[in-house]
């Protein structure tokens, strides 16, 4: 006999089994994934640095230049400088 990885229960295991049940199997299941980790860094349109093909302005979650009017490509993941306020990409910052 074996306790219940769930609620305790001794229960006759039969191979790996860890539960006595399905019940309890689908109880700890849905505990575990009930909060996931949250991404430590953000991602998505909002965290996205666009830079148009025309006039090569960078924009922040942006993906239509302004001016041109014309759908601009993702430079990668990125945010707003702290000092200019301008749109910067991560890869800039590591070359």
């Amino acid at each position: 006999m074996v306790p219940c990885a769930w609620c305790g229960a001794d229960f006759v295991r039969s191979g790996r089994r860890r539960f006595c049940s399905d019940a309890c199997k689908q109880a700890s299941f849905r505990a575990r994934h009930a909060n996931p980790i949250p991404l430590q860094r953000p991602s998505g349109p909002d965290a996205t640095i666009y830079e148009c093909p025309g006039c090569e302005r960078r924009y922040l979650g942006v993906r239509r230049c302004e001016d041109c009017n014309l759908f601009c490509r993702r430079v990668g993941d990125g945010g707003l400088c702290p000092h200019c306020t301008e749109p910067v990409a991560h890869l800039d910052l590591d070359a």
